[in-house]
């Protein structure tokens, strides 16, 4: 830090005090919403945050002052939240900047209009990322993490705030995807429930009038919390909705979004194109496709332990393990087509050893009873249509479509 005057230090103090009570004036979201963003690094709060050291007394400025002190509680807080950051102290930032979100919390409340939503939502963005950081610090000196819960409890309060009636309930989703966000980080998903309520039961508000950047990171959440209920037609839908709304330059978050979709998609029986996991650097599932078209059980273990820990942080793991009855009856899909060219009229009868001969070629090593408990929840599954001769040990599949498709309904629905 370069060498700051005293006098330059409180002239620094004053400015943003000036532009914090011109912008409420004013009623200028823009302005305000700038000043109040904690983690930003911006020149302007770096700066300001060096002349709080210089200048002790910044306090006693804001309490004296009727201009300032009715955002005495906001500003000071504010103050010692930056400081604390600047200097890394994220704990002490954190108690300090949800003091200051609370007393804006209660200001916003008063204001009649919705002008300062923005304001609000770097006030909510901010106590989720300052809570995060805290947080790592107290595990680092072996303090139990607790600051991100405390976040949720405020957002829950804000939430409050915005999910009744008037232009500030347009503001409830940005705050509920922060929640999203939390309850996520903190393996408490069931939480979700009770806001998904508020914002799908409550119909003053048409859902495509809440801000598409909304829209789609709350399709995307609550696709995901569908994924993790094994509910893949309402996952389908919500996956679909984000992906077809999300900006397009935006490629990131459209790989996040495909992470989930193309698991429900492949449960569904739908491939993606090799281009598409091309394009987004989804490689982890390119194996998963292949070993689909080729009927290989042996590659799609290997794809799912490749890629264990990666499918397992994203909880798609269990999505793709279900694949392998797929896998199978493409398997016996080939065997019945090679059969029908070589011999039509008895393509239909498949013999149990064929299926294991074929799987033995592919490295997987399975006798015929095993083949035959397969064959039989491939049946029960309407993956295959057909019956079973237990005595010769033969499948006998329908004349007509044996193979039914999955017309984008999971298997076993």
């Amino acid at each position: 830090m370069a060498y700051l005057s005293m006098g330059e230090a409180h002239r620094r103090i004053t400015e943003y005090l000036n532009r914090f009570s011109d912008s409420v004036a004013s009623q200028d979201g823009a302005s305000l919403k700038s000043l109040l963003a904690l983690s930003s690094n911006s020149p302007n709060l770096l700066a300001l945050a060096d002349s709080l050291n210089v200048f002790q007394d910044a306090n006693r400025l804001i309490r004296q002052s009727d201009r300032y002190s009715q955002f005495g509680e906001i500003l000071v807080n504010f103050f010692r939240a930056l400081q604390c950051c600047r200097l890394g102290n994220l704990f002490d930032a954190y108690q300090a900047f949800e003091k200051s979100a609370n007393a804006f919390t209660q200001e916003f409340r008063s204001w009649d209009s919705a002008w300062a939503l923005e304001a609000l939502y770097v006030v909510a963005y901010e106590i989720r990322i300052i809570a995060e950081r805290a947080d790592r610090e107290l595990a680092s000196n072996g303090k139990s993490p607790e600051k991100l819960k405390g976040a949720g409890s405020f957002l829950m309060k804000v939430f409050g705030v915005l999910a009744g009636k008037g232009p500030k309930r347009v503001g409830a989703l940005y705050v509920t995807c922060q929640l999203f966000k939390i309850y996520f980080k903190l393996g408490t998903v069931h939480l979700c429930r009770s806001v998904i309520r508020s914002i799908e039961t409550a119909r003053i508000f048409d859902f495509e009038e809440f801000p598409k950047r909304d829209r789609v990171t709350y399709m995307y959440y609550t696709g995901r919390l569908e994924v993790f209920n094994e509910n893949f037609p309402a996952a389908d839908q919500k996956l679909s909705y984000a992906l077809m709304h999300c900006n397009p330059q935006r490629e990131a978050n459209i790989r996040m979004i495909l992470k989930y979709l193309i698991p429900v998609k492949l449960s569904m029986g739908i491939l993606p194109t090799k281009s598409l996991l091309e394009n987004y650097n989804l490689f982890e599932y390119e194996n998963v496709v292949q070993a689909l078209k080729r009927g290989d059980p042996r590659l799609l273990r290997h794809a799912l332990q490749e890629h264990e820990d990666r499918f397992l942080r994203s909880g798609v793991y269990l999505v793709l393990e279900k694949l392998e009855l797929q896998v199978y009856q493409r398997l016996v899909k080939k065997i019945y087509f090679i059969q029908r060219q070589k011999d039509p009229n008895k393509a239909h009868q498949i013999k149990l050893e064929v299926i294991v001969k074929a799987l033995q070629w592919l490295e997987v090593d399975m006798d015929i009873d095993e083949v035959e408990c397969i064959m039989a929840i491939l049946i029960n599954k309407s993956l295959v249509k057909g019956y079973f001769a237990h005595k010769s040990k033969v499948a006998v599949v329908s004349k007509q479509d044996p193979f039914p498709r999955l017309n984008g309904k999971p298997v076993g629905s």
